[in-house]
């Protein structure tokens, strides 16, 4: 399989880890699941040191913000999440069932999946 310049470049992309933050402890109050980490542009922030599983996830979305121009993931990871709550009528299970989440979850042990991700692979997680 050959990478195109963007998937290259993609792939290299490291977001900057604040490890032992309260960001997730304070979003957790507000959200519907018990937040560890988080990645947010270019930044993940973590309650205690970060997994090297952990780490992955996190980078996968970051990975994915940038195939979206940051925004664009926002916009629609908030609108997946809106149509699993009218849904499932569960926050948890709204948040579980996102295609960016499925697709980082199903591969955050994968040790060379950052490296070999396909651009747009989360599309692949979308379910009907």
């Amino acid at each position: 399989m050959r990478l195109s310049w963007l998937q290259k470049w993609i792939s290299k992309r490291k977001p900057w880890i604040f490890n032992n933050s309260k960001l997730p402890v304070w979003l957790s109050k507000l959200a519907p699941i018990d937040i560890f980490a988080l990645s947010f542009a270019c930044f993940v922030f973590c309650r205690s040191e970060i997994p090297k599983t952990t780490e992955r996830h996190e980078t996968i979305h970051y990975h994915q913000q940038l195939e979206l121009l940051f925004v664009g993931h926002w916009i629609l990871y908030f609108s997946f999440y809106l149509i699993g709550l009218a849904s499932y009528r569960n926050g948890e299970k709204a948040y579980r069932e996102n295609p960016f989440e499925r697709e980082a979850y199903s591969n955050e042990k994968k040790y060379t999946y950052l490296e070999k991700r396909p651009l747009w692979n989360w599309v692949h997680y979308i379910r009907g």
